[in-house]
C-alpha cells in the first residue's frame, strides 16, 4: 500500500512540475530580452519540451499505478527507468539551472531527485 502512495505522490508531483514548466513560457523568453528569432524558437522548444517531458513521466507512472500490477516486472522496469531518467534531468538541471536566478528553476533538480526517489522508493516497497 505504501509503495502506490509513493508512486501516486511522485507522478501527481512531476506532472505537476512540468505543467508548470509550460505556463512561463512566453515570460521567460521574453527575459531573454532582444535575442534573434532562432534562439527565441529554441529557447521555447527547450521549455515546452521539458515540460512535456516530465508530464509524459508522471502520466506514465499514474497510469501504471492505476491500471496495472505494480508487481509485474514490466512495470517496475518502466517505473525505475523513469526515476533514472529524472535524475539525469536533475544532474542537468543541476549544472545549468542552479547558476540562474529564477527560484523554481534553482529547485528543479531537488523536486526531480525528490520524485525520483518517490519512484524508487515505490518500486521497491511491497
Amino acid at each position: 500500500m505504501a509503495n502506490t502512495v509513493f508512486l501516486y505522490i511522485g507522478s501527481i508531483v512531476i506532472t505537476l512540475w512540468g505543467i508548470g514548466h509550460l505556463y512561463p513560457t512566453k515570460a521567460i523568453v521574453r527575459g531573454f530580452g532582444d535575442i534573434s528569432r532562432d534562439n527565441r524558437l529554441i529557447i521555447t522548444m527547450s521549455w515546452i519540451n521539458e515540460g512535456l517531458t516530465l508530464i509524459f513521466i508522471g502520466l506514465l507512472v499514474l497510469i501504471i499505478t492505476i491500471l496495472m500490477d505494480i508487481l509485474n516486472p514490466v512495470s517496475i522496469l518502466v517505473i525505475r527507468a523513469a526515476a533514472v531518467f529524472l535524475v539525469i534531468l536533475s544532474v542537468v538541471s543541476l549544472f545549468t539551472g542552479v547558476k540562474t536566478s529564477i527560484i523554481p528553476v534553482k529547485i528543479c533538480p531537488a523536486v526531480k531527485t525528490g520524485c525520483a526517489i518517490l519512484f524508487i522508493l515505490g518500486s521497491y516497497l511491497r
